[in-house]
This record gives structure tokens, sequence and C-alpha cells, in this order.
């Protein structure tokens, strides 16, 4: 992308919305940019990236520093119980989408960002975002990638901003929160967790569940808990789709000579041989664009390393080196840079 206010932003995760009379529905979030979408070729992406890295954070700041406030459009999608059940695809695997022919957007609000920081460390480095901040009515689902990011985002906050990352002032709540948890390394609220004892209940006016929060949603659940086998999922139609009917053709030209230039930096043959033969699977246009292109920057690529070593200089200072043995292969595998050997 352009920088930052030309791209849009997804949940990718599901979640689970309920509303004030308790019921449940499976959402999808969508940020849609209003400043519409704006790509760079890949060219000039890679000059920028080596040149100017900071090119997009510096557009997103000027922008914002001159008025011009950048904004994103939120939108919704929705899915009943009863609608999860019967859909073709697992909508909980965050390699899925939920097509939009069938699960509309819903819009329901708008970001918009009108201030820069004042301190970058201190209200962007330090920043602790977690998908386990939740206000009621927003809930987890069974999503197992998203169930696995609520507990692991705040054990990454306590292990880069220690344990009281929440008492910095840019991650406190905007309602003052009061909890049991006290002192440890960077403790810096005086009054946090109070004067009297730290476990709860206690006798001496201790800090009170509050009775405004209301309760989770439950969801009943009945059967046999059983590892299944995901293997055979469908995973390639999807993206099918996606190649041939929401790509032009300008689209799927430059996807392959993405995927070719990064592909052509895999030194391991039969690595590349594995990840071809998954593009082919999605179609064989697909695949085979993306091997003859990978085939034309590998034979390109020996010749620009050919002509572009410079001869070696002389040892300083010289010596005599004693000959090494001719190298002998101990197996008749192919060779990994990494060190690691196939068994194909």
């Amino acid at each position: 992308p352009n920088g930052y206010r030309f791209m849009n932003g997804y949940g990718s995760h599901t979640f689970k919305n309920v509303n004030a009379a308790g019921k449940p529905v499976y959402v999808k979030y969508h940020f849609k940019t209003d400043q519409g979408i704006e790509n760079l070729n890949p060219s000039d992406a890679a000059a920028k990236a080596s040149s100017d890295p900071d090119y997009s954070i510096r557009d997103l700041y000027n922008a914002i520093e001159s008025g011009n406030y950048p904004s994103w459009t939120l939108y919704m999608q929705v899915m009943s119980y009863e609608e999860a059940k019967g859909v073709d695809f697992n909508p909980f695997d965050l390699t899925k989408i939920w097509p939009h022919s069938k699960f509309p957007l819903h819009q329901v609000g708008r970001m918009v960002l009108n201030r820069n920081a004042e301190s970058y460390f201190g209200q962007i480095e330090q920043l602790a975002f977690s998908p386990s901040h939740m206000i009621p009515g927003i809930e987890p689902s069974p999503d197992k990638m998203l169930q696995a990011r609520l507990f692991s985002y705040p054990d990454t906050h306590r292990h880069r901003l220690g344990p009281n990352y929440h008492q910095i002032p840019v991650n406190q709540s905007a309602c003052p929160a009061r909890s049991y948890q006290r002192d440890g390394p960077m403790h810096v609220e005086p009054g946090a967790g109070g004067k009297g004892p730290n476990y709860f209940p206690n006798s001496f006016q201790g800090p009170q569940p509050s009775s405004s929060e209301g309760s989770w949603h439950a969801d009943s659940v009945t059967g046999q808990v059983e590892r299944v086998e995901t293997g055979d999922e469908d995973n390639f139609s999807q993206v099918k789709e996606f190649y041939w009917q929401v790509l032009d053709e300008g689209g799927r030209d430059r996807l392959t000579s993405n995927i070719a230039g990064h592909m052509s930096n895999v030194s391991c043959p039969f690595v590349r041989k594995r990840a071809i033969g998954n593009f082919l699977k999605v179609d064989p246009d697909y695949g085979n664009r993306i091997a003859q292109k990978v085939a034309a920057l590998l034979k390109q690529k020996i010749g620009n390393t050919e002509n572009s070593k410079l001869p070696p200089r002389l040892l300083s200072p010289l010596r005599d080196i004693p000959p090494k043995d001719p190298p002998q292969a101990l197996s008749t595998r192919p060779l990994c840079p990494f060190g690691y050997s196939s068994k194909l």
C-alpha cells in the first residue's frame, strides 16, 4: 500500500456480539479506508523500503498534523448461530473469509485519527493492545487463533513492558480500574490495590466486583471431545475464487510476480517445488505463472551474480594456506542452507 492511510484494516478473527436481550451472533469487523486504496508498484516499494523506511509513518503523521485527518468506516459481517452450522466452511478458521454475497457488510461506525502522539516512545512504543481487552457485548468465539491470542498478548506485554504494563498512562483505562493486583517491578501507582489486604472478600472495604458489567453469554456444549484432523478441509476454493473473480488480469500478473520474486530467493529447490505445488492445487494457471516467473528470475539472477562479483582481494598479510580435502556429501538428499535435510 501507498502508506497506512490507503489500506484497509481487518479484525480477521471471528468475534461474538451479544445484544441487550442476551442474543448472540458471530461477527467479523472491517475498517475500510475513506481515502481509497492506493498501492505502489513492487520496484517503488522495494526502493522505499531500503532508502526511506519511514515513508508510511511520515505520511500518516504529516496528514494528521496538517489537519487532513484520515478516517476509516467500520463495517460488520453478521452470522447467526444457525447459519454457522450450515455453511460449507469453518467460520472460525482465520484463513477463511465470509463471502459478502451471503454475509453483507453493515456500516456501524467511523474511526478518525485527529491527533498525533506527543511522545512516540511513551504513547506508541509502550502501547499494549490485546484482543482480550473487550467491552461488554463483545466476546470471544470458538476461533482457535483468537483463543490463543487472548492470553499470549498479555504474556508478551508482561515480558516487554513488565507485569504492571497496565499502569503506564497510555494503557490505563479511561475509567479507573481497581483490583487486588499490586507491587512487582515497575509498580508506579501509589494507590493501586488500596491499603487493605490483597485478597477478596475481606472486611476492610476493598474493591468490590462491579454490578454493571453484566454476565457473559454462555454456550451449551454437548458431545465427545476429540482431536480432529483438518488436512482434508477445502483450503483452495476461496483462493481460486479470489484469483479469478476478485482480481483483474493486471492484479493476477502483479500477484504472481510478487510471489515469484520472493520464491526465487528460496535456495532449496524442493521447497520451491512444494510451494508451487500448493498454487497449482488452487488453479493450474496460478501455479504455472508462478513457476515460469520463478524460472526466469533464477536464470536472470545467475547472470547478475556472475557479473556483480568483484575479484577476490589478496590475503593480508600474505600466507600459505594448507590445501583442503575435496568435500564429500554426507547424504544424497538435497541440501538446505538452514541445516535441514529433506526426506522427499
